[in-house]
């Protein structure tokens, strides 16, 4: 049954720009409405009928242990074996709470199993304690860590209650002043093999890592006498802030390239109130190879992805309004994925700037990309056959 829509929380308020959005690349518009989490498509697929089929059903049932195999390479029964057991971490800290409505790390908060030392340790040197917190992350395992301020622009106006998916308040606690974003890089043979069940895998163990590392620096902080919420796909946009973390750029494809994994990552936050010095925007020029290099949208089955100049139309109501970017249709989108009974990621796949930057050869290919010379990278690009899939039958053969 389609629930109705409830009156808004009355917490959005004009676009404002602020000091760092041109270095960023963001641009909001007076129509800028902040999001609420309920029109993300993956929770529509639960309430709105015109979203929610046999196929979505299935979909989210297939990373149970009710997965059927089917014909096709990758979408065995060991397939979908690796991708369920990588997000079994992720599962459990996501179901603890599902008894009061809370799906934590995806439509609510993860809640701190720490409490907050009574005693804080003083900060003089915000800089220094930022590049503490960055080796601590790196120990814990996270692949990047930026800092940058709470924008309350990003966060979600309303969270969902999963007993019904009734709206009810971001619970944040009041004073957090920064967001810590770590970066988990994705597997990349396991990345090559997309479309696939088995290709899940690497988007799985990103996650159920991150679950792990995000509650730990949350815990560490805590100890340290301050405010950490832990957080993954919930709470609020994490693009806005992996950018403004200096982390990578926004892309045609939705996703942020980095300069050491380019898209291949998931993202996770933690807010806090601990003083933190703050990282910049980090332009390089991936938006002018974004201007002329289609290879995602021409690649996406259901051309969910634009192939014009960036816009603040939204195609439906998994979009965020009011601010001028790159957007797909979401429910194109998620409407293959249902098919597949795994998500796809074929448009990081083929994405030129997924590579292996461990290789001096890809360096030096990221570095004509990102110069005036951007049309011979991609040329060269096409004939790498960097972006072909590989064969699931062959990852398992090693």
């Amino acid at each position: 049954m389609t629930l109705q829509d409830p009156p808004a929380a009355g917490h959005n308020r004009p676009s404002r720009a602020l000091p760092d959005d041109a270095l960023a690349g963001i641009e909001v518009t007076a129509e800028f409405t902040r999001f609420r989490q309920r029109d993300d498509v993956f929770t529509r697929a639960f309430w709105d009928d015109s979203v929610r089929s046999k196929a979505t059903d299935g979909f989210f049932a297939s990373y149970r242990i009710d997965a059927t195999p089917r014909k096709g390479d990758g979408f065995q029964q060991k397939d979908f074996a690796l991708r369920n057991a990588a997000w079994l971490i992720s599962d459990v800290v996501s179901n603890r709470s599902a008894a009061t409505g809370r799906r934590e790390g995806f439509q609510a908060p993860i809640q701190p199993d720490t409490p907050v030392a009574p005693v804080q340790v003083p900060v003089d040197d915000p800089a220094r304690m930022a590049a503490e917190v960055k080796r601590i992350a790196r120990f814990f395992g996270a692949d990047l860590c930026g800092i940058t301020g709470f924008d309350d622009r990003w966060i979600y106006e309303t969270q969902v209650d999963t007993r019904d998916f009734s709206e009810t308040p971001v619970d944040l606690p009041p004073g957090l002043t920064q967001v810590i974003v770590l970066g988990h890089q994705m597997d990349q043979p396991l990345v090559q093999t997309y479309p696939s069940a088995l290709a899940g895998a690497a988007t799985g163990r990103e996650y159920s890592h991150e679950a792990a590392i995000v509650m730990q620096l949350a815990a560490y902080i805590r100890n340290l006498g301050y405010q950490a919420v832990p957080s993954m796909n919930d709470t609020g946009l994490v693009i806005p802030f992996a950018i403004k973390a200096g982390l990578g750029e926004y892309a045609r494809n939705q996703l942020v390239i980095t300069p050491e994994f380019g898209p291949r990552l998931r993202f996770s936050k933690i807010f806090t109130d601990l003083p933190l010095a703050h990282d910049q925007p980090r332009p390089r020029g991936v938006r002018a190879v974004c201007d002329i290099c289609t290879r995602c949208a021409d690649a996406c089955p259901v051309k969910a992805l634009p192939f014009g100049a960036p816009s603040d139309q939204a195609p439906n109501r998994s979009a965020i309004k009011g601010v001028v970017k790159w957007t797909s249709d979401a429910e194109k989108c998620f409407g293959y994925w249902a098919k597949l009974s795994s998500d796809c990621a074929i448009c990081l796949r083929v994405c030129p700037f997924n590579r292996d930057y461990a290789r001096w050869t890809n360096r030096a290919w990221l570095k004509l990309a990102l110069s005036p010379l951007r049309r011979l990278a991609l040329w060269l690009d096409d004939r790498s056959k960097r972006a072909a899939r590989l064969k699931p039958k062959d990852w398992w053969g090693g």
